[in-house]
């Protein structure tokens, strides 16, 4: 049996004073896909970075438990060695490819290949052999961007380039895609595509864990969400126990409504609270 991709045990993390998690007990296994849902303040920006070892939880009063968080069945990772496990897409890398790369412009081609050194360009220092050219190739092919490999990300429309950043985070063949709010700044038509592209690499095996706070986001191949309210889990289940209209009026803090429309889920604001 292979080991959870994810394993939290009481898991806070404070921050200025505040605890942003508090005590989250949570197991993602591979092969599942997921969704963690909540709005702005739950805590999902904290578990991200959490999940990509830019914060770490507060250590356990009982040392003997074990570490509040494993990935993939570790509790300790060299953050290089943890990118070639977990692909990663997000809005935010987006901005440091197409916006503030140091690196200069880059080909589609070129970010892709940056995905096997976790690197946000490919520099002069690190070899890049005619094996990785042609895995990014069919990196990109898989997710249909085969063209824009040749192009500049700058010349990319922003669902091209987050089409571009999914081959980047399957190029060395990951156990699990974490999309952080992925389609954000993408128009309706740009979100539908998106998702679409990300459907496909659900079918094609790699266990996705889709992070939003968007409901219509969670695809029909999402069977699990986690529903997260000031850091703590406020309900986690299949997905049509956990998204209902109780449910998510008491996460977001507003009535709303839940319609279901080919598998997706579609959620409508009837009052907020004064």
């Amino acid at each position: 049996m292979n080991p959870p991709f994810l394993e939290l045990r009481d898991t806070s993390v404070v921050l200025g004073g505040a605890r942003v998690l508090d005590g989250l007990t949570l197991t993602i296994d591979i092969g599942e896909h997921a969704a963690i849902l909540g709005p702005n303040g739950a805590g999902k920006s904290t578990l991200m970075k959490l999940l990509t070892l830019q914060l770490y939880p507060v250590a356990p009063e009982d040392e003997s438990a074990g570490r509040p968080i494993r990935l993939f069945g570790r509790d300790r990772w060299n953050v290089f060695e943890l990118r070639s496990q977990m692909g990663i897409v997000s809005a935010d890398l987006h901005d440091r490819f197409v916006h503030g790369n140091s690196n200069g412009v880059l080909t589609g081609l070129d970010a892709v290949v940056s995905g096997f050194f976790a690197t946000d360009g490919v520099f002069a220092h690190q070899p890049v052999t005619d094996a990785m050219r042609a895995r990014a190739c069919d990196a990109l092919e898989r997710v249909e961007a085969g063209a824009l490999g040749r192009r500049t990300l700058d010349t990319l429309s922003t669902g091209e380039a987050r089409r571009v950043l999914i081959a980047r985070a399957l190029v060395h063949a990951p156990r699990t895609l974490v999309l952080d709010e992925p389609t954000r700044g993408l128009d309706l038509v740009a979100r539908h595509q998106f998702m679409e592209r990300v459907r496909d690499v659900a079918r094609q095996g790699v266990t996705i864990l889709l992070v939003t706070h968007y409901a219509d986001e969670i695809i029909p191949e999402i069977e699990r969400v986690i529903l997260l309210r000031r850091g703590t889990i406020a309900a986690d289940g299949p997905k049509a126990a956990t998204l209902t209209a109780r449910n998510l009026s008491e996460v977001f803090g507003a009535a709303l409504a839940v319609e279901t429309v080919a598998g997706y889920y579609h959620v409508r604001v009837q009052s907020v609270s004064s």
